[in-house]
């Protein structure tokens, strides 16, 4: 297909004809590329709608750690199941042995360990945003290399090495590496704030849980300090 743009598509430098023109291990890797992107995409709008759902869920479960209501341990939300882990430790009864501090950090100890499960289901489909931030460029690079090699045997056949030959294989091999960057850029971005705003959510979770297990427990009030503190 080299051959076809050195011979007579030096006037045709459009993306549709580079790509159907470019060799066919270019095109797999251009394709590879968009699908990659496409999926991208579609985890950094899913996950930036689960994120304003969790910053709601985290800033309920604050507002209940302050002593303003406690929100409602029904239902599948993030606050709902911190609590639910709470208050099926609360529940579970108390052992003889057992004093109000060692209530409040079994039942603090199974939030915690909620909170763990419920963010872990949150980043799911981060590490593909990883693997694709970090790889992309590479299999662009690859496809790149490619069809320069490619190209070069193609002008090594014709016997013409003037610009107007050279350069459609040569945009057609660089569009591969703008693909990769293309499809990286947004998946690092986007994995990096990610990370950030689930580790701040992380963060508010367990201070709130620190003061809302006293409460839960008997323990304490709103100050969240352990009893006899």
């Amino acid at each position: 297909m080299g051959e076809t743009i050195a011979a007579g598509g030096a006037n045709h430098l459009s993306l549709t004809s580079l790509i159907l023109n470019a060799d066919p291990v270019v095109q797999g890797v251009i394709v590879l590329l968009v699908l990659a992107s496409v999926i991208c995409w579609a985890l950094i709008l899913e996950k930036t709608i689960r994120l304003f759902g969790l910053k709601r869920q985290v800033s309920a479960l604050e507002d209940a750690a302050h002593g303003r209501g406690l929100p409602q341990a029904e239902g599948s939300g993030y606050a709902s199941a911190v609590l639910q882990a709470g208050e099926f430790e609360r529940s579970v009864g108390q052992d003889a042995r057992e004093g109000p501090n060692d209530v409040r950090l079994r039942i603090e100890r199974a939030m915690r360990g909620a909170v763990r499960g419920e963010l872990k289901r949150i980043e799911t489909g981060l590490p593909f945003l990883a693997t694709v931030g970090s790889a992309a460029p590479f299999i662009g690079l690859f496809g790149t290399v490619w069809g320069i090699m490619h190209s070069f045997t193609a002008i090594a056949q014709a016997k013409d090495t003037s610009l107007a030959v050279v350069a459609p294989g040569i945009a057609e091999a660089l569009f591969a590496t703008a693909i990769g960057l293309a499809a990286a850029i947004p998946a690092v971005v986007a994995y990096n704030q990610i990370s950030v705003s689930l580790g701040r959510a992380a963060e508010r979770t367990n201070a709130a849980v620190h003061r809302l297990a006293p409460l839960m427990s008997g323990s304490g009030q709103r100050s969240g300090a352990p009893a006899g503190a």
